[in-house]
């Protein structure tokens, strides 16, 4: 159910890295968990954001919720098209990245989740 391309944070937070970088998003866990997602507040690109730090704010029905970094570096992307379209989280939160992140460190990568780690602690 988890993608195994990505790794996964204690609080819900995916990282994929690809050629752009490291793509961050929520997992389809939090999603459920949080219900209709009405906005997204990210961070400006430049920002400099250490592993475990929040980066912005994911607002639903049910509640406003922090969404934290996966790992340390500079934010160089966030995905534009949340500002109009918050409900991309609910119906596609494995393929809807929030931010680009630009590593400082990458061996922080080692500390996080697998998929199945992941699954099984969310059961």
């Amino acid at each position: 159910m988890y993608p195994a391309d990505r790794k996964y944070t204690n609080e819900h937070e995916w990282i994929r890295t690809d050629e752009g970088g490291h793509a961050v998003g929520i997992t389809d866990f939090a999603q459920r968990q949080l219900g209709d997602v009405v906005f997204v507040e990210l961070p400006e690109v430049g920002r400099l954001v250490k592993q475990g730090d929040v980066f912005g704010t994911i607002e639903s029905v049910k509640a406003v919720s922090e969404l934290f970094a996966p790992i340390s570096g500079e934010v160089v992307a966030i995905n534009d098209t949340l500002a109009t379209h918050p409900e991309l989280v609910n119906s596609q939160a494995h393929d809807t990245w929030m931010i680009r992140l630009r590593a400082t460190d990458p061996a922080e990568l080692d500390s996080l989740l697998d998929a199945s780690a992941y699954g099984a602690k969310v059961g």
